[in-house]
């Protein structure tokens, strides 16, 4: 019985049916999450913004995730992905997202130096993101996302 229910468990990967609205309003989530934690930052002390990047990227992600859908990119697609923001939005952009090019370079920067790990594991990681251009990406990723969803 262990086992069956095992198998069903790695039969799907979670969210996999969520349509593109589910994964949006998902996003909207972590953005207000995002946001509040901001709050909690402290100048001179790295480690404490470093819940707000998290949540950030991941509700960027999601902004991207959502579009992708949207424009029939299938989830498994998506996933392969990983975390790479750079190759999520040049599909985006190649689908029709209008990002302005300073927030598609800031996606590539964050991809290249591998932002998302350094923020889970390194505390007070060196080649961090600028906290309000982190906070511009996400803003815009948000918004043209969701417009166009």
């Amino acid at each position: 019985m262990l086992r069956a229910m095992n198998d069903q468990t790695f039969a799907s990967y979670p969210g996999e049916s969520a349509t593109p609205a589910e994964i949006l309003a998902f996003a909207d989530e972590y953005r207000s999450a995002a946001l509040l934690i901001l709050q909690n930052g402290r100048p001179k002390v790295p480690q404490s913004r470093a819940p707000f990047r998290m949540v950030a990227i991941h509700s960027i992600e999601l902004y991207l995730n959502a579009f992708l859908l949207r424009c029939g990119h299938g989830a498994a697609q998506i996933r392969g992905l990983q975390h790479n923001l750079a190759a999520r939005a040049e599909l985006a952009v190649g689908a029709g997202l209008i990002l302005r090019k300073r927030t598609r370079e800031h996606l590539h920067t964050m991809s290249q130096t591998r932002e998302f790990l350094i923020t889970r594991y390194e505390p007070g990681g060196t080649s961090l993101s600028e906290i309000n251009r982190l906070q511009a990406t996400l803003n815009e990723v948000a918004e043209k996302a969701s417009a166009a969803i």
